[in-house]
């Protein structure tokens, strides 16, 4: 390993943060230095990963009109020039980055002082900084296994990694999926990202009240709702003789999802391959306002295999919902199929394969596998 750290370069929301997250902790039990280069909202950072320095630089987003956009350009410079001084002062390794706004200053420094470089892509979709960044990158990591947006060059410099999970989601899939029986209760979850989305709040109770009260009886709901969704919500269900649990955030997550049957929530990259790594089948319904329209690519992916069903948000409806309820709670068969399917589309060793990449790189023997790293995929330093 070189005397450098490993750089590491992210947007500061959680989708492009946990993917480097578990890198930083991977390299860290390598042996590795490790630092974060991003934005002022990854603060929560280095108490989930000690020993890691954390640096912030200026970036700014492109759009959004012509004033917000030379705004953002602005930024870009100023952080390009801070990035191209912190590359210079930490000598590293390499350098990686997982999309978002902020990567692209300390990305395209890297590229222009010729270290070695990885971009990770965790959507099925090549997001616009990765977009911007792929020709000049030395590796290029993806989430799903087929991306789209990557140009022919490129797919040569691409390998699939999947997205990395937290440890308490994989360990979902220890516990055996079971089918909804007749006269037994069926767990239902709804997520809708960190505050829940408003459609499910508005569409989900009355499709759920629209089942046969048999049906009714035997639900058993965990919904994330907006904070001002939640009394209405419980309300609905409470009304229609529903057990529910609704609240804007669920601590256990894991818990819940190792009993649910059936799981509607949105499409993000994290969302999906949580979903796989459990083991469990979904009803995806896409945001329909993601960039590049990516998270319907994601569900696509994830529908394709098998392991669930996908309906744009502009197509569903409470009685659609009901009707869609109503046929997958009569197919148990066709239930536990997509639970294994699920856990086929699940990548289980993400984190060592994007570790491989980095250490060969660092190495000199990228594409030789694992060569002589310092830490071998499996294997941890002492």
């Amino acid at each position: 390993m070189s005397a450098g750290p490993v750089v590491l370069a992210a947007g500061g929301t959680g989708g492009h943060l946990f993917p480097a997250q578990a890198l930083a902790e991977r390299l860290v039990q390598c042996g590795a230095a490790v630092c974060l280069v991003t934005d002022r909202r990854a603060d929560g950072f280095a108490v989930k990963v000690p020993g890691v320095d954390i640096h912030q630089i200026h970036a700014g987003r492109l759009g959004g009109g012509l004033f917000r956009t030379a705004g953002g350009i602005a930024a870009m410079a100023i952080g390009l020039l801070e990035a191209r001084r912190l590359l210079r002062r930490l000598q590293p390794a390499a350098v990686i980055g997982f999309g978002g706004y902020p990567s692209v200053p300390t990305m395209l420094a890297a590229t222009q002082l010729g270290l070695a470089t990885v971009i990770h892509e965790q959507n099925a979709v090549l997001g616009r900084a990765n977009r911007l960044l792929a020709p000049r990158v030395r590796r290029i990591a993806t989430g799903f296994l087929a991306t789209s947006g990557l140009r022919p060059a490129e797919q040569l410099r691409a390998t699939y990694t999947g997205n990395p999970v937290r440890p308490a989601i994989a360990a979902v899939a220890r516990t055996d999926y079971r089918p909804p029986r007749a006269g037994t209760p069926v767990e239902l979850v709804i997520l809708g990202g960190s505050q829940g989305a408003r459609i499910f709040a508005d569409i989900v109770p009355p499709a759920l009240a629209g089942l046969p009260p048999e049906l009714c009886m035997r639900l058993r709901v965990s919904q994330q709702a907006r904070p001002e969704d939640c009394a209405r919500v419980t309300a609905a269900l409470q009304a229609a003789g529903i057990a529910a649990e609704v609240t804007s955030f669920f601590t256990d997550v894991p818990e819940r999802l190792a009993r649910a049957q059936l799981v509607i929530c949105r499409a993000g990259a994290s969302t999906v391959s949580e979903l796989a790594a459990a083991g469990r089948p979904a009803l995806l319904v896409p945001y329909p306002h993601a960039t590049d329209d990516h998270q319907a690519a994601n569900a696509r992916a994830f529908a394709d295999a098998g392991a669930g069903w996908a309906i744009p948000q502009s197509a569903l409806s409470a009685p659609l919902l009901t009707k869609i309820l109503a046929e997958r709670v009569a197919d148990p068969a066709g239930l536990a199929d997509a639970a294994v399917q699920a856990r086929r589309f699940a990548c289980d060793d993400t984190t060592d394969r994007l570790a491989a990449i980095v250490l060969a790189l660092v190495s000199g023997m990228a594409g030789k596998p694992d060569g002589n790293l310092a830490c071998a995929p499996g294997e941890y330093a002492a």
